[in-house]
């Protein structure tokens, strides 16, 4: 009974692992998936207009008019569930504040097509990057948002894009680490293709980092975030929401964050 039982649970392995990239799509990416006109149709509704064509073909949401003077074009790669029209709070707190914003849209999200993954993601998200940076001018910022913030990790030490800061919210360490702590029975090793490794991304990056934590992010751990903090190199600096969930962190456009943010990105200080 032993052997059969030892046998069972390799081919139980060899069958995870061969089929590692259909568990780690179920277990990571959650798309929030629209037809097309459904994307435009939020869109309108919050002024805001598919980027830069208006067909499945687009690589993000931006607003139809802008701020009125540009401080700089700012990127943001949103979270592992939902769309990026989801994400209109960005666009109200940062275009008020003078920065065109661009809400990047992932492969196999909102209204497009195409696989789910980190290396697409990155990819796209660097053609989006370079586009924005292009049409919009101005120095780039890059703001990650969870599992964003290893879209926006791996585009920081591009080095054509050169952003002029990071900021990262909610963010972990490692994919294998978060793994670990929400399936610490399973060979996370064995089972992930993609590892956005926040941590090693950034060894090269050496502009300013702003880290945003939850006190009480019951998805990715604080140990995760801090451990990532700790292997920055300066200027960083941490911003700590002690009552905010992994998902209800502080997102209206007057709070008074947004504007430190944007001060140390400028300043390092």
């Amino acid at each position: 009974m032993v052997k059969i039982a030892f046998v069972v649970t390799v081919l139980g392995l060899i069958v995870a692992v061969l089929a590692r990239g259909n568990i780690q799509r179920a277990l990571l990416y959650y798309p929030g998936q629209h037809t097309i006109d459904e994307v435009r149709r939020f869109a309108a509704a919050k002024d805001l207009r598919l980027w830069p064509d208006d067909n499945a073909g687009y690589y993000g949401i931006v607003s139809r008019k802008g701020p009125a003077g540009s401080r700089g074009t700012i990127v943001v790669c949103h979270g592992n569930a939902g769309a990026a029209v989801d994400r209109s709070y960005y666009i109200a707190a940062l275009e008020g504040r003078g920065f065109r914003v661009v809400l990047i849209e992932y492969p196999g999200y909102g209204g497009r097509r195409g696989e789910l993954g980190e290396e697409s993601f990155i990819a796209d998200g660097r053609r989006a990057a370079l586009r924005a940076q292009q049409e919009f001018g101005g120095p780039l910022y890059l703001w990650g948002e969870s599992l964003g913030c290893g879209v926006a990790s791996a585009l920081a030490a591009d080095a054509e894009l050169r952003p002029r800061g990071v900021v990262l919210i909610t963010p972990w360490d490692s994919l294998a680490n978060e793994a670990k702590v929400h399936y610490p029975w399973l060979p996370v090793g064995l089972l992930l293709q993609d590892t956005y490794d926040n941590a090693a991304n950034l060894v090269h990056y050496a502009g300013p980092v702003a880290v945003i934590m939850a006190g009480r992010d019951e998805i990715i751990p604080n140990r995760l975030t801090e451990r990532l903090y700790r292997a920055l190199s300066q200027p960083k600096r941490l911003w700590t929401f002690a009552d905010a969930g992994h998902n209800d962190w502080p997102s209206h456009p007057g709070a008074a964050w947004w504007d430190d943010v944007l001060e140390f990105l400028n300043t390092g200080r």
